[in-house]
């Protein structure tokens, strides 16, 4: 049975269909409208085109920058402001003609390395999404656990763990508080960290040039990331225990992030022997779109099981 996923992100859209096997038979992207009817209609179109290709109505799952609200029925929490209020999943189920799954789009990144990528196999999986932001997911025995609030798995939005005398006066986070894990992973915070320490401008790719180039500076920067992604993923591990931590989003191409991680974790956790590995995820940046074609796929499946069991 093919399946259709959709990436709604701030900047761009994009839609893959996979077969029963999890091959793509589709993949595309568009420029995301920044505004609700144009990004509805552009995934009706998207929609339709995979239908056509595919020859039938596939489930849809549709991952975003946000979530939806248990209380409401509408979008939370999404940094793409103009979906914020708005009953995504039944306008979209409306104008596709089907039931569809509308999830974080951290959790399908998750949900994406559990099925067939680096946690496949493992029965506890945490999904780091490292980019512009700092989020997660979290799945159980191939499930997605959202929590009653549907916020399970937001880490960055914790204090970073066992601060450092001058990590205690990091700048007010977009949520509000003050020094979020999110205000030292995620890309800004690395740039910005590198010119407080050297008074550089540099991007994180000549950070990261700069480091293989054996710059002093550039060495440390990188350091002190794995130290604070150490710190903060062991506040996790504590308390959740995963068989398997996978990195996604674009920080987690820094040169041997996963390995340098892993190796730092263990003088953190609460334990006489360290033994959670960190993993780059193995689907790239397609991980995303293909998490949410399985959550479309899952979520039919629950369906159909609840109308036989009733």
């Amino acid at each position: 049975m093919s399946t259709i996923g959709i990436d709604l992100g701030g900047t761009k859209t994009e839609i893959i269909a996979l077969d029963d096997h999890g091959v793509e038979v589709l993949r595309r992207r568009a420029a995301t409208p920044r505004q609700y009817s144009g990004t509805l209609q552009l995934i009706e179109d998207m929609v339709a085109e995979a239908d056509r290709i595919i020859g039938r109505k596939a489930s849809v799952g549709v991952g975003i920058p946000g979530t939806i609200s248990p209380l409401t029925g509408q979008v939370k929490n999404a940094n793409s402001t103009w979906l914020i209020g708005h009953a995504l999943d039944r306008d979209l189920s409306a104008r596709l003609h089907r039931p569809l799954a509308v999830m974080n789009d951290a959790n399908c990144f998750a949900l994406s390395e559990a099925t067939d990528g680096a946690g496949a196999g493992c029965k506890v999986v945490f999904g780091v999404i490292l980019g512009t932001g700092v989020g997660g997911g979290i799945v159980i025995d191939g499930r997605i656990l959202e929590g009653a609030q549907r916020i399970a798995g937001e880490w960055g939005h914790n204090p970073l763990p066992w601060p450092l005398a001058e990590e205690r006066n990091e700048s007010v986070c977009y949520c509000g508080q003050r020094g979020c894990i999110e205000m030292f992973l995620s890309g800004p915070s690395l740039e910005r960290d590198h010119h407080i320490r050297s008074g550089e401008n540099r991007r994180t790719r000549e950070i990261v040039s700069d480091a293989g180039d054996q710059h002093p500076g550039a060495i440390a920067t990188l350091e002190r990331y794995v130290q604070r992604l150490a710190r903060s993923l062991a506040g996790v591990v504590n308390i959740l225990d995963p068989d398997v931590i996978v990195l996604g989003g674009g920080l987690s191409n820094l040169p041997e992030l996963a390995p340098r991680t892993e190796a730092a974790l263990g003088q953190y956790l609460f334990t006489d022997q360290a033994i959670t590995p960190v993993r780059q995820n193995r689907h790239g940046d397609a991980s995303g779109v293909r998490g949410a074609a399985w959550l479309g796929a899952s979520a039919i499946s629950d369906q159909a099981s609840t109308f036989n069991s009733s």
